[in-house]
Parts: structure tokens; sequence; C-alpha cells
């Protein structure tokens, strides 16, 4: 389109041009006009040679005569090069016209990179975006800066849709789980309370050579009753009224009452550490989760270390333990409910960690390495007000 906009209205003004030129040209060469007066001229000198005339009179006849020579064969010369010159008018009218064709599609080619390829990308990349596929990482492209702008903007925005797709993704995927572990543990508690009841009272009034049995029976009911409530704390969020936590003295509590003598405990703390407000229980249980499974990863002897240090806005509780280690493969989904590789465990510890560390706008993560342990960092967020009053 660019090259027929900038070529007919060429081609036109052309064809007017060389026509205009060999109009005018033919007009001003009046060849025929000099030939009929040299005719007529050469008569009328002819005649007069014959009259008697004096020396002066003769020698104007002949300059005349001359001149009517010399004025025809410039005559003929004009109309010579007129003619020839209306050659390299066409000539120069066609080196024209190629010339504006090759510019306008110089032009064009180079709008297109600038233009439409662009535009035409960005169109795909909005395709890519609507059915959730990612963008192709590309070298940076030659074009208007905008576009470039565009580019970026796009890639963002699509990171940002990918990453609200995954969290509602993984929140519709949280409640359902959350409602199954409801669900359960509802079902679950209904027949623990005859249950119990009825081994309380084999104890009572069971022979001797029951008496293990009943044992048996009761550490059952009591492995299904803490699986239970595991359950019903994974079923929950954490609810009722926030407060503010000393965390150094929360972890220092909890620390005592799970970790055996078996193992050395090393706890270490800044100075100064702020308040975090939060839930109490829901956090004395996710400390307790993961101290649990360190100790289980230390098994008979080994060593747990405990930091507690503030990098404003977060304080982070690090665990860290000299069991086994984890596989890459396996770390990867051990916050996941029900993943676990404890005989007899609910795969629920780390992963109501995790509810209640998301619960409380904070983050859990996991380091490990196998043969060496593993390291679970919780980072719960400091309230504005307490950040100020420790600066």
């Amino acid at each position: 389109m660019l090259i027929l906009f900038a070529l007919v209205p060429t081609v036109a003004v052309t064809l007017v041009g060389v026509g205009t030129a060999n109009r005018a040209l033919s007009m001003l060469s009046a060849r025929s006009a000099w030939e009929r007066i040299a005719l007529s001229g050469e008569q009328a000198l002819a005649a007069a040679r014959t009259a008697p005339l004096t020396v002066d009179q003769r020698a104007a006849v002949e300059r005349h005569d001359a001149e009517l020579r010399q004025s025809v064969e410039l005559a003929r010369r004009f109309d010579f090069v007129a003619g020839r010159s209306m050659r390299l008018v066409v000539a120069g009218a066609v080196l024209v016209v190629l010339l504006v064709a090759v510019g306008a599609s110089r032009v064009a080619g180079h709008l297109s990179r600038q233009l439409s390829r662009p535009l035409d990308e960005l169109v795909g990349w909005t395709g890519l975006i609507r059915t959730g596929r990612p963008i192709p990482v590309q070298p940076e492209r030659r074009g208007a800066p905008e576009f470039e702008v565009l580019r970026t903007g796009m890639r963002t925005m699509a990171h940002e849709l990918d990453t609200g797709r995954r969290r509602a993704l993984e929140a519709e995927r949280a409640e359902a789980f959350r409602e199954s572990a409801r669900r359960f543990a509802h079902e679950l508690k209904n027949p623990l309370t005859p249950i119990r009841f009825a081994v309380d009272r084999l104890r009572r009034s069971a022979p001797e050579e029951l008496r293990d049995t009943v044992e048996v029976l009761a550490e059952e009911a009591a492995r299904l009753e803490t699986m239970a409530k595991s359950f019903a704390q994974f079923g929950r969020l954490p609810d009722g009224p926030a407060a503010d936590i000393d965390v150094s003295e929360l972890v220092t509590r909890v620390a005592r009452s799970t970790v055996p003598d078996r193992l050395t405990v090393y706890i270490s703390a800044d100075e100064t550490l702020p308040l975090v407000h939060g839930f109490h229980e829901p956090l004395v249980r996710a400390v307790t989760n993961v101290l649990m499974n360190a100790v289980d990863a230390c098994g008979v002897s080994g060593q747990i270390d405990i930091g507690l240090r503030f990098a404003a806005p977060y304080v982070t509780i690090t665990i860290r333990d000299t069991g086994g280690g984890i596989a890459p493969e396996a770390l990867a989904r051990i916050f996941d409910p029900y993943v676990t590789t404890k005989p007899g465990g609910t795969g629920l510890g780390l992963a109501i960690a995790r509810q209640t560390m998301e619960a409380h706008r904070g983050s859990i993560d996991a380091m490990s390495t196998v043969g060496v342990g593993t390291t679970i960092s919780l980072r719960l967020p400091v309230p504005r007000r307490s950040t100020s009053t420790e600066t």
C-alpha cells in the first residue's frame, strides 16, 4: 500500500511533466517557421541582387543572407537537440519513478519492522497469555522503544497472572485438603469416645492373659486420637484474638518440652527481638511440629541448633538438625499435606506449620543436604510499631 501511494502520484506527475516538456520544446524549436522565412528571404534576396545596387547596399544584402542562413542552421540544431532531450527527459522520469519505488519499499520495510511486526508479535503474546502458556524468551529486537516498553509490561503482566493462577490453585487445593481433614477428623472422633471408654473398662475387668491385648488397643486408640487431633488442627485456620508474642520465650519453652535429653540443643538469639503479633497456640504447634521432625531426623543422638534473628520486617526462627538430610526430589514436597516418610505418620506436621505461617502472612522454607542435615526457616512479620520501637 505504501508503494502504491508513492508510485501512483509519481507516475502521474511524471507523465504530465514529460508531456508538458515535449510540447514546450516543440513550440520553442520553430524549425518549420524558420525554413519558410529562409525560403521567402532567399527569393527576396535573389530579386534584390538583380536590381542595380550600390556597394553598400549589396554588402547589406549579403550580410542579411548570412544572418538568415545562420538562423536557419541554429533552428535546425535546436530541433535536433530537442529531439534528443526528450529521450533524456523520459529516461530521467523513469529513473525518478524507480528511485521513488525503491525509497518507498525501503520505507515500507522500515515501517514494517518498526510497527507491523512488533504489533503482530504482541498480538501473538496476548493469545499465549490468555491460554496460560509462557511467553518465549527472545533477544532484544529492533524497533520503536515504545514496543520494548510494551513487551516488558506484557511479560510482567504474564508473570503476575501466572503467579495469581498458581496462588488461586494452591488456595483451592489447600481448602480442599482442609475440608477433607475436617470431615475425616469428625468421622474419626465419633467412634473414638466409646472405644476409649471400652478400653478403660477392659483394663479394669480383663483377665491377666488379655492385658497385653488391651494395652495394644489402648495404644492404637491413643494413636488414632492423636491423628484425629492433627487432622482437626489442619482443618481449621487460626482463629480468636491475636496478641503480642515473645518468640524467644515461646521457642525456648517448646524446645525444653519437645527435645529429649539424648540430643544436644543450642539456642542463640539476637539481644533485642521485637514482639510479633499473632496466635500463640498455632505458633506453638508449628514450632513443635518442626522440632519433632528434627528430633526424628537425629535419631538416638545428634544436635539441634535454633537461631532467632531479626531483619526488618521479619523475625526468623531457624531450626537446623544433624540428621540424614532429605533427597532433593522429596524436599520439594515436604510441606504438602499427607506426605510423610515416617511409619504411622499423617504427613500433616509441616503442612500445619506452613498453614500457620501463611495465616500470619509469613513464610517457611527448607534446605537440606543428604548426610549433613536439614534447616527449616520460619519467618514471621513484625508490626511496624514494634519495628519503630526497636529502632
